[in-house]
């Protein structure tokens, strides 16, 4: 039976992850977030060990629960370029500093440190399908701070992987543009403040204008949240040791669609719902710029596919869920919600 630590339990892998462990496995999970809100009833569990806390503040539980667990999962980070480019220094802060002493108690008692990298990593990298071994990691100047998102993992990356030549067992895996029910809040009006599909969205349910950054030509490839867990559950599993010192993308290369595209298919699908026609109606797509939406310290990246070869023949997973599908379920899963959306009107 493992012991599985998940700091930053309430975010949106965390509490998918926490709900798929519970249901499926006879593994423990000791969980630790600021929140609760997207736990609900999983609080209650019995296999659920749940401690409100900072990362920050409360070190020395920490340092104990990794001592405890067999499988350390360090999900705390600041993941909405809004951030990067107005506040670089607190994802710094949080997304480095404070997860550096996390990194060393894993090496000190020789956890299995599973760690959230990102397929930010690669930044404008120009290969048509980025390769964890082989693909050239590319951030733009100093000016853009958009980058100290990317840098501040890749050096996380970098400092796990000399952990890992010291003896630590460790997996990266980068997620693709996971998306799902709970990524972000819909209920959030301020553009810029989550992320892409979920932004869409409550503008969706508000009958707000949907903005287009730089025109929306820029490709994501969108990932189900299902499929990214299937492949993380593998990872923790580690059967035979498999996912010992390896970097895994985990993404799905078949979803791959431009900003536009994905505001289309959106609109789309909307008017087949009724709590979202009337709405979807009074939507227009609005083109801006980056800097006009972002901040003039940002910079983007046409494409992003990841390329999926040894996430795939090593830990036999494979994504399933077609982009069709996908915006479905997180259309059906927020139906409830849109009364509270719309009350951000009023």
């Amino acid at each position: 039976m493992k012991k599985v630590l998940i700091l930053g339990v309430n975010g949106f892998i965390g509490h998918h992850l926490s709900k798929r462990i519970l249901e499926t496995t006879d593994w423990e999970v000791y969980g630790m977030d600021m929140q609760t809100e997207r736990l609900g009833e999983l609080i209650n569990h019995p296999r659920m060990h749940f401690f409100e806390g900072d990362i920050t503040i409360n070190k020395e539980w920490v340092e104990y629960h990794v001592k405890k667990c067999d499988v350390i999962l360090p999900l705390v980070a600041i993941a909405t370029p809004s951030t990067y480019v107005k506040q670089p220094l607190r994802v710094f802060e949080l997304d480095f500093e404070a997860n550096l002493p996390i990194v060393r108690s894993a090496a000190k008692y020789g956890k299995h440190l599973v760690f959230p990298s990102t397929s930010e990593v690669y930044g404008m990298c120009h290969d048509e399908e980025f390769d964890p071994e082989e693909s050239e990691l590319i951030c733009g100047p100093i000016n853009k701070p958009r980058w100290i998102y990317s840098c501040a993992k890749q050096l996380m990356d970098r400092v796990i992987w000399g952990y890992g030549m010291e003896g630590l067992n460790f997996t990266l895996f980068r997620p693709f543009n996971w998306i799902g029910a709970g990524l972000d809040n819909i209920h959030t009006p301020k553009e810029g403040s989550s992320r892409v599909v979920t932004q869409f969205f409550g503008h969706i349910v508000r009958g707000e204008n949907i903005s287009l950054v730089d025109g929306g030509a820029q490709k994501r490839a969108f990932t189900y949240i299902d499929d990214g867990i299937d492949a993380l559950m593998r990872i923790i599993d580690n059967k035979n040791g498999i996912a010992s010192g390896k970097i895994y993308n985990i993404g799905n290369p078949t979803n791959n669609y431009s900003i536009r595209e994905l505001a289309h298919m959106m609109l789309d699908l909307a008017a087949e719902y009724p709590e979202y026609a009337e709405t979807a109606k009074k939507v227009q797509l609005t083109e801006t710029t980056s800097a006009a939406y972002y901040g003039k310290g940002y910079q983007d990246v046409q494409n992003r596919v990841p390329k999926i070869t040894n996430t795939c023949e090593e830990l036999g997973w494979k994504p399933v869920t077609t982009m069709k599908d996908t915006m479905r379920n997180i259309f059906d899963a927020y139906r409830s919600q849109v009364a509270e959306a719309r009350a951000l009107m009023d």
